[in-house]
């Protein structure tokens, strides 16, 4: 990159744009400079032989320069929480990992797309993209080299593509059955279908207290207790008879009907009872498999235990279930700059994320570790990565290209699979998701910025999970929104909203919230849910997608519309 005083110089080097000079001179300078960089940075960048391929040479098409950027969609140097110079470029660390470690394997999901993804996209790589000479950063995917042309470099996924390849991903694998008491199964998904396991009622029962009788009325009764519930078996009624019933107890052999005590007038001196009401055969007795018969299924496979679940099952004769086990997540947050406690000062700034993502992703159905800070160490995200034995992984910060920015160069040296990387949506569109081995965990890579990292959550994280704890996919649902929305001219936008119900017959519908910059959690605290919001906006009154926050069907103001 050329400005006012001329091109950047590598330290130590004699670069010089290319002109007259032989072709062999100029190969012989550029692998100069390629070993000179090597020895600072640590590898071997040239690709040649012995060497670590480049990333610029990666044939499977590495996610490269994303749409012209919101003026409030800047991520910060290092993708973390806070602020970015619109005009840093987002090249990649130059200290990737040693120079013998595999580059990162591009997911067959990830490229090709289709046009359909790419309609609203087009691609942006120019000279501008590459790295300055001078710069200490190693070229991006598709940005010319020193000396060279740039690549084409193919546009990142749709919003709904990278979505479909999360929830594929979750869903690619078999799906493992355990079995959970009724105390532990709450929120766990049920790995195969209930089927009942006795006739609901198991016996005929009586649905209301007052008199069990037989044949046509007044009948005849004597004084006592009467039938309780968890009686064993009474003898049978007599015709003209009554006896006194309970709920839920047993009723005699014979039984025409139950008669409600208050429907019901007793003539203790004659020791008769009338019915005050006409009596029908059958009222008020639950017959034995009035609710179900012995195997028949209660419920399918894929449903989400609740109370209401639970209740049915133990009714229906299981003391456990067989359900998925819950996907196990360890969230890794980086960043020198972040504080746990206490006020912002001197540059330092309060982790929004770590307290965020915990209750979120156990919302969503996982079973979660504590939140590890980590900080800016390469070595110490490779070990986080290689130690864990979690299903997914959840990093946030570090997925840009700034001088501090490690998730990409640690895949990278994991021989990590990309599946996403980058996202045509705004905020967010740093995102990833990787798999750092073909048996191993999924890693979600989420943007420093809060409402970004939210972004990245509902993206990626919430579909990949519910494929791991086999749920099933849920249809799109979708609202008026009640306000213009504008929209990015090449991307997909996530808007928080709120729920507001119709006036005067009027339909229900959503309307956007202030405060939803990528690094702001105000607008997101208040809504009930994320209208997405195609590239170029939408209008008031067109419907739009949207996503539930996992909690919104449990908040009093949102009224059932996200349920």
């Amino acid at each position: 990159m050329t400005g006012s005083d001329g091109p950047h110089r590598e330290p130590g080097s004699d670069f010089r744009p290319a002109g007259p000079a032989s072709d062999r001179a100029r190969e012989e300078e550029e692998r100069a400079v390629e070993q000179a960089l090597a020895l600072v940075g640590g590898s071997d960048r040239t690709g040649g032989p012995g060497g670590r391929p480049s990333r610029s040479q990666d044939t499977q098409g590495l996610q490269g320069p994303q749409a012209p950027r919101d003026p409030q969609d800047h991520q910060g140097p290092r993708g973390h929480q806070g602020s970015r110079d619109p005009h840093d470029p987002r090249d990649e660390n130059p200290n990737p990992g040693p120079s013998n470690a595999p580059h990162t394997r591009r997911s067959g999901d990830s490229a090709p797309y289709n046009d359909r993804d790419n309609a609203p996209h087009d691609d942006r790589t120019t000279a501008a993209n590459a790295s300055a000479p001078g710069s200490g950063q190693p070229p991006h995917p598709g940005r010319p080299s020193p000396g060279g042309t740039a690549k084409p470099t193919p546009t990142p996924p749709s919003w709904e593509r990278a979505r479909a390849i999360a929830a594929r991903a979750g869903r690619g694998g078999p799906t493992a059955t355990i079995r959970l008491p009724l105390d532990r199964a709450l929120g766990h998904v049920l790995a195969e279908a209930l089927g009942a396991l006795t006739d609901l009622p198991s016996f005929d029962t009586s649905a209301m207290d007052g008199w069990a009788v037989a044949g046509p009325g007044p009948w005849a009764f004597e004084t006592g207790a009467g039938l309780l519930a968890g009686r064993g078996a009474a003898a049978a009624l007599a015709d003209g008879t009554a006896v006194p019933i309970a709920t839920g107890a047993r009723v005699p052999p014979d039984t025409t009907a139950v008669i409600r005590s208050e429907h019901a007038h007793v003539d203790v001196a004659r020791g008769l009872l009338h019915a005050r009401r006409s009596v029908v055969t059958g009222q008020d007795i639950r017959p034995r498999g009035q609710e179900c018969r012995s195997g028949e299924q209660l419920v399918p496979a894929g449903t989400v235990v609740t109370p209401a679940v639970l209740g049915l099952a133990a009714a229906a004769g299981y003391d456990a279930l067989p359900v998925v086990p819950r996907p196990r997540v360890d969230v890794l947050v980086l960043g020198d700059e972040l504080l746990n406690a206490g006020l912002p000062h001197d540059g330092l700034i309060r982790d929004a994320l770590g307290p965020m993502l915990g209750p979120w992703l156990r919302a969503l159905g996982a079973e979660v570790s504590g939140p590890r800070r980590l900080g800016d160490d390469a070595g110490d995200l490779h070990s986080a990565l290689t130690s864990s034995d979690a299903d997914l992984i959840v990093t946030t910060g570090g997925t840009a290209a700034g001088p501090v920015d490690h998730v990409h160069p640690v895949l990278d040296a994991l021989g990590a699979e990309l599946l996403v990387d980058g996202v045509a949506v705004r905020p967010g569109h740093p995102m990833l998701l990787a798999r750092l081995a073909p048996d191993g965990p999924y890693l979600v890579g989420l943007p420093g910025n809060p409402l970004a990292a939210v972004s990245g959550l509902l993206t990626l994280a919430e579909p990949l999970l519910a494929g791991l704890a086999g749920r099933p996919a849920q249809d799109p649902y979708r609202a008026l929104v009640h306000a213009e929305v504008h929209g990015h001219p090449h991307d997909t936008r996530l808007v928080p909203v709120v729920h507001r119900p119709g006036r005067a017959g009027g339909r229900d519908h959503v309307a956007p919230l202030r405060y939803n910059g990528p690094a702001m959690l105000r607008g997101i605290a208040a809504a009930d849910g994320l209208a997405v919001v195609p590239p170029g906006g939408v209008r008031s009154g067109t419907e739009v997608e949207i996503l539930d926050l996992p909690w919104a069907p449990a908040t009093p103001w949102t009224e059932g519309c996200f349920t």
